[in-house]
């Protein structure tokens, strides 16, 4: 019998846990630049997407951003989808689960 973790807080909960240095940028909503001075800058991927931009082209926009902003940016954070890493992620694990 497979496990199904299908609450979105429970996989809220499990993405928590993990390292954001490697995300796949469509499991990203937003990017948030923290800057020199107190102020935010959002990089909002989703509305982008919804917009007709595909993977390339956000990478696109992202880069320009961090190269344009570099000299003030001194944290970024992630917005994770986590509907979207669902989606990526279940169906490997219940391939991967009925080998078992």
């Amino acid at each position: 019998m497979l496990v199904e973790v299908d609450d979105l807080d429970q996989w809220d909960q499990i993405l928590g846990t993990v390292s954001q240095d490697h995300v796949p940028i469509h499991c990203v909503k937003k990017v948030v630049f923290k800057l020199r001075g107190g102020k935010q800058k959002t990089i909002n991927l989703d509305k982008l997407r919804k917009e007709g931009l595909d993977i390339e082209e956000l990478e696109t926009v992202l880069t320009n951003k961090m190269i344009n902003m570099s000299k003030d940016i001194v944290n970024m954070d992630f917005v994770i989808d986590v509907d979207a890493v669902k989606q990526t992620i279940q169906p490997l694990t219940d391939e991967y689960l009925k080998k078992l």
